[in-house]
């Protein structure tokens, strides 16, 4: 049994006892109110599923396992002092609830580039698809694909007992986060770059790795491709990605359908398709209204014209925040610091003066504040990635880190399938007395 399993082991099982005794002393105990809106609106707020990874808190944001993402740039490992946090070290502490050292980090590096080699009937049907088939719809389906080797389902099949999922589960866990850059990477090149395909660098880490593999093999990316991987991990379990990941995962299918359900979630325009949109939507402006620094009045115009014709101003806005997203915040404090003159980040610090205080002043906004989308592809187009359409497949890459160690608990607890129920819309309208 690899260390980090191990030290699974030794960190679920007396969690699991705390579940099970929770499940069962007080199962009748009341823990909320359930509006119609709630019902209505997309179940926003309703306290409905367990999730140990990540908390999102409207007025202070994301805390992974309790730490902030600032807290976290400081005391997670990294590959040199003054670069930015090894995914690595957030997916072992999201897993085991705990901070790692440097060696904790590079064993988990060395783990998953044992595990990184792609079966050959994964790059067969990639090179199957037209070269301008939509990249999620290849990630995907990529991942999809490797279920034919599902450690779980084997074991399952092979009469694997309940208490024994987690084990299985972790193992197709490893695997498939080890190969995402692999996926992802061939991906790019074979559709951007002429199929001219690049090796992997075992000494590289995992981030790094991935941009080294799409070509961009230099510090200055890697640095950038660890705060990314990062930054996009995690976001609690309600978020569509994660909620579908753990739905699909409590019908026991294997993480690979459960994460590619999830994937095809994330590509929806109101999910993780946003980060493109805002660079489409940041060009479409810039060429209609000429340089946006030159003049914010123009910005105003030009923003409350899209409200007016009923459009949404992409990367700003949030479900539960209530403030600038830190993740947002953690992508500006990098382009100011690496890429201050960058005409992007000019733009986009320009649209961070100007949006909120355009938005503030229209009453059904909740959130003028902008979000992690709002940042993220402006300094991949700053260091050369401009192929925005690929975008969600970066972010669906990092999201892996989240929703797969969140699927290792869910089958450590043996959380059951979901099963809510639902009623038709005339019933709603009898609780309401209409």
């Amino acid at each position: 049994m690899d260390p980090i399993k191990q030290k699974f082991v030794e960190v679920a099982l007396p969690r699991v006892a705390e579940f099970r005794k929770l499940l069962a002393d007080h199962s009748e105990k009341v823990i909320g109110e359930i509006t119609i809106g709630q019902v209505l609106t997309g179940m926003k707020g309703m306290v409905s599923l367990l999730c140990d990874t990540s908390k999102l808190d409207p007025e202070e944001g994301i805390r992974f396992r309790g730490y902030s993402i600032p807290e976290l740039r400081e005391r997670l490992p990294k590959r040199n002092p003054e670069g930015e946090p090894l995914p690595e070290g957030l997916f072992y502490l999201m897993l085991l609830n705990e901070l790692p050292t440097r060696e904790d980090v590079d064993a988990l590096s060395r783990e998953w580039a044992s595990r990184s080699d792609l079966p050959d009937y994964v790059y067969k049907i990639l090179d199957a698809f037209p070269t301008d088939t939509r990249p999620m719809v290849q990630f995907s389906t990529a991942i999809l694909a490797m279920a034919k080797d599902s450690k779980f389902m084997a074991a399952y099949l092979d009469g694997m007992g309940k208490k024994e999922h987690w084990d299985q589960t972790y193992e197709d866990v490893m695997d498939l986060i080890a190969r995402l850059p692999r996926i992802a990477a061939y991906i790019y090149r074979r559709m951007y770059h002429g199929n001219k395909q690049i090796d992997p660098d075992p000494s590289l880490d995992w981030a790094a790795n991935l941009a080294h593999m799409m070509g961009f093999d230099n510090y200055e990316v890697h640095r950038l491709m660890r705060l990314y991987m990062f930054l996009h991990s995690d976001h609690e379990g309600g978020n569509v990605s994660a909620h579908t990941t753990h739905l699909v995962g409590s019908a026991l299918s294997n993480p690979y359908y459960a994460y590619a359900a999830g994937m095809t979630g994330l590509a929806g325009p109101l999910h993780g398709f946003a980060n493109q949109e805002v660079i489409r939507w940041m060009f479409n402006m810039i060429k209609e209204i000429g340089p946006a620094c030159d003049d914010k009045e123009k910005i105003r115009k030009y923003i409350m014209q899209q409200i007016e014709d009923g459009k949404v101003i992409p990367g700003y806005g949030h479900a539960v925040l209530r403030k600038t997203d830190p993740r947002f915040t953690a992508q500006l404090e990098f382009g100011q610091k690496y890429l201050p003159d960058d005409p992007w980040l000019i733009t986009m610090t320009c649209l961070f003066e100007v949006v909120p205080e355009v938005l503030v002043g229209i009453s059904k906004i909740k959130n003028p504040w902008p979000n992690v989308d709002a940042g993220s592809g402006v300094l991949l187009m700053h260091y050369g990635i401009k192929e925005f359409d690929f975008y969600t497949v970066l972010f669906g890459v990092s999201r892996a880190l989240g929703v797969l160690a969140s699927l290792c608990w869910d089958r450590a607890y043996g959380l059951p399938i979901e099963r809510p129920t639902s009623h038709p819309l005339d019933w709603f309208k009898k609780q309401a007395g209409m």
